[in-house]
């Protein structure tokens, strides 16, 4: 990438072809499905001194395809008029429920007095809750059964989506998934909103450390997509220039940048700041690094560490027209200041990952591989 001349690198290596993208014309949540149905009610008992129990609920009907049981079904009603109401009695147990909105509970009796407590309120609940520790286990998962080369025990869907470097293949049965040593370093997003996960990691390929990518997406508790960046000698690229890697420097990151670290109390920026930011990076690329800090680095695969905005500009707007970029995923992880996009570009696979907070981004990451598409365009 340059501005000035093509002997000279802006950005990195990538910028090799920045004049020339310029001359040319200068961003995901499961659906959810419906819970059991709730356990009816049980009706109360007339008014009186006291009034007496409800009935117990019957059971939730659930739904095929969760994962997981639902919670109890809905509670028993409570007691009607008296002065003081009888408690309801324990709930229905739920049915097993597939993942979505939660059932309904009992209904409750009407009365003047004091009204009795009633059974425990069954909700369907998700049962294909994404949470950060769900997430994080996923990506622990993932990275262990790789290392085995066995992918039998992951919670893949039957209809799961895998690419290593832009080709579509079956999970296990070539690249890496045939080669991967035991996890060496990760920097990883969770986003549990659209359920998506992200590393830049350093995984052994035999006995050499490669840089690599990974993302994830569940639906229901289940892997839905895994597309994935192994960067082996020579497959990073730019107008026929090979650009070395340093594994090492990406390690060393973390020492200044503390990817894994919360962004800092008051200062977190939204989901919709952070990929505000990286949708403009992508649209106006290279004119859309703004707020980068002084402190702020570029590494392609480890290597370069130059300036963010070395080379670079900041326009105003939001850009539009053709994005000098294609993007097809972007996510943030706003609980540690986290981007991530992954995109084409100039005919590599691509990563970009930012740590971002208080409107300032400190660092700028991306792993690039040889690929004649991503995949997923």
């Amino acid at each position: 990438m340059q501005t000035r001349s093509l002997s000279r690198r802006l950005f990195g290596p990538a910028a090799a072809a920045l004049a020339l993208l310029a001359a040319a014309g200068a961003g995901c949540r499961p659906a959810d499905m419906n819970g059991g149905a709730a356990g009816a009610g049980g009706t109360s008992s007339p008014g009186g001194t006291s009034g007496s129990a409800g009935t117990t609920g019957t059971a939730g009907a659930g739904v095929a395809g969760g994962s997981a049981a639902g919670s109890a079904g809905a509670g028993a009603a409570t007691s009607s008029a008296g002065t003081t109401g009888g408690g309801g009695s324990t709930a229905g147990a739920g049915g097993v429920v597939g993942p979505g909105g939660a059932g309904a509970g009992g209904n409750t009796g009407a009365g003047a007095g004091g009204a009795g407590a009633g059974g425990s309120t069954g909700a369907g609940g998700s049962a294909a809750a994404c949470t950060r520790d769900f997430l994080t286990s996923t990506v622990s998962a993932y990275f262990v059964a790789l290392a085995a080369h066995a992918p039998s025990g992951l919670p893949l869907a039957s209809n799961v989506k895998f690419t290593e470097n832009g080709k579509v293949q079956q999970i296990g049965q070539a690249g890496l998934w045939k080669t991967a040593g035991a996890l060496k370093f990760a920097i990883t997003a969770y986003d549990t909103g659209g359920c998506n996960t992200a590393s830049e990691a350093v995984v052994p390929d035999g006995t050499m450390d490669i840089p690599f990518a990974l993302r994830l997406k569940l639906q229901n508790q289940q892997i839905t997509e895994i597309e994935t960046i192994a960067v082996h000698p020579g497959d990073y690229k730019v107008n026929g220039s090979s650009f070395a890697s340093d594994t090492g420097a990406i390690v060393a990151s973390d020492t200044s940048v503390h990817w894994g670290t919360d962004a800092p109390a008051g200062q977190s920026n939204s989901a919709q700041e952070i990929d505000a930011w990286m949708d403009k990076y992508f649209k106006v690329f290279p004119n859309g690094v703004c707020n980068a800090a002084s402190i702020c680095k570029r590494l392609e695969n480890g290597g370069g560490s130059f300036s963010c905005s070395a080379g670079a500009g900041c326009t105003s707007g939001t850009g539009s027209g053709t994005p000098v970029i294609k993007s097809h995923v972007i996510f943030a992880d706003t609980q540690k200041g986290i981007g991530v996009g992954f995109d084409d570009f100039m005919g590599n696979c691509d990563m970009h990952i930012f740590k971002m907070y208080g409107g300032t981004v400190y660092a700028v990451h991306a792993i690039l591989g040889a690929c004649t598409s991503t995949g997923w365009d």
